[in-house]
């Protein structure tokens, strides 16, 4: 379908799923075709419930708030939204059947009409390729010149690229969020030192959604704890994560999980790791049973973590404050060893001080 010429060129992006891992790429390339984007709200318990009531109970939570995404974007009238098909990111390297069939759930299951842009992505096959997925995003708008197209596919990948060279230099992601639209790289100094280091390991579209996961970065920093995540990994560094785990990548999102936890289960810097995911997903499971086992080989503590719409809050704060208390343990006493000193010497603890008690 194409839009009418005298229509303003808006396109709708639901603030879940592939936003968080490709939102920097879309900016870039929307924004120089002149297509204005209008993203969702935040996710909010309301978005969760309203996505929760669309689809049957099994289905998993990502999935649930992308749904109350979609809602949310109809509700504040954007009509034309961007509902991508993310079949295959490399040649037999396949996404879960839920996000490879977003399309065809949205259909189902969001009765209100609007233009939905479901542009497929699938390197595994002949001519869906990024161009033709690029292409495919852009056509309802009228647009089919092909230089136009690659020329802005290289500014969404000036913006992506400039979102990663932060990221990798250890800025949280809404900041290096933030330079990344504002056309900025800024590469600060660290600044503080911290006793503890633990690695969040999940998919972005858990821990960056700040609902989802009842803001883990605040909490984790609060406590005292600085925090890496898979954006801080180079590709090579990801590959051999997957490797040292015995694993072959066949997922799409396999980095953000195995790749990250096979490289910091091995990294001697990394106090703990902690996974995310949600609860009902398959591949999930079988990548985070795989990663339990190497982690006793490692010795290195783990924190499985797994959350739908009714976890609660304070069963959540209780498991982190424990996995971290360990931690802090486990550090003072291998300085205590080492430096052959009364525990008492040891000096410092995590700080639980902010837990809310209602």
């Amino acid at each position: 379908m194409t839009l009418a010429k005298c229509e303003e060129k808006v396109i709708g992006i639901p603030r879940a799923m592939s936003f968080y891992n490709n939102y920097p790429f879309y900016f870039g390339f929307f924004n120089d075709l002149g297509i204005k984007i209008v993203l969702s709200d935040v996710t909010t318990k309301q978005t969760m419930s309203d996505g929760a009531g669309l689809v049957v109970t099994e289905t998993c939570l990502p999935i649930k708030v992308y749904i109350g995404h979609i809602l949310n974007l109809l509700q504040k009238g954007v009509k034309t939204i961007f509902v991508p098909s993310l079949q295959s990111i490399d040649n037999k390297i396949y996404n879960c059947s839920k996000i490879r069939g977003l399309p065809d759930l949205v259909r189902n299951v969001v009765k209100e009409k609007f233009v939905m842009i479901e542009a497929t992505l699938d390197k595994s096959e002949k001519k869906q390729g990024l161009y033709e997925f690029l292409a495919e995003a852009v056509k309802p708008f009228g647009i089919t010149d092909m230089k136009l197209i690659k020329k802005a596919s290289k500014a969404g990948w000036r913006c992506y690229n400039n979102f990663h060279v932060m990221s990798k230099s250890g800025m949280s992601y809404p900041k290096a969020l933030s330079y990344a639209l504002q056309g900025k790289v800024v590469i600060g100094n660290k600044t503080k030192e911290y006793p503890i280091s633990i690695a969040l390991v999940g998919h972005g579209y858990n821990i960056y959604d700040e609902r989802v996961t009842m803001k883990v970065f605040d909490k984790l920093e609060k406590m005292d704890v600085e925090v890496c995540t898979s954006l801080q990994l180079s590709e090579e560094q990801l590959n051999d994560g997957i490797a040292s785990l015995g694993n072959e990548k066949y997922w799409a999102n396999e980095d953000e999980i195995t790749g990250s936890a096979g490289h910091f289960l091995k990294d001697s810097k990394v106090d703990g790791v902690i996974t995310i995911t949600a609860f009902g997903c398959g591949p999930d499971s079988l990548m985070v049973e795989r990663i339990t086992r190497r982690a006793k080989q490692f010795n290195k503590p783990l924190l499985n973590l797994t959350i739908d719409e009714q976890t609660g809050e304070a069963g959540f704060i209780t498991r982190l404050e424990a996995f971290v208390d360990m931690l802090f343990r486990k550090k003072r006493a291998s300085i205590v060893n080492k430096l052959n000193l009364n525990e008492e010497a040891s000096s410092y603890s995590p700080n639980i001080e902010y837990i809310e008690t209602k």
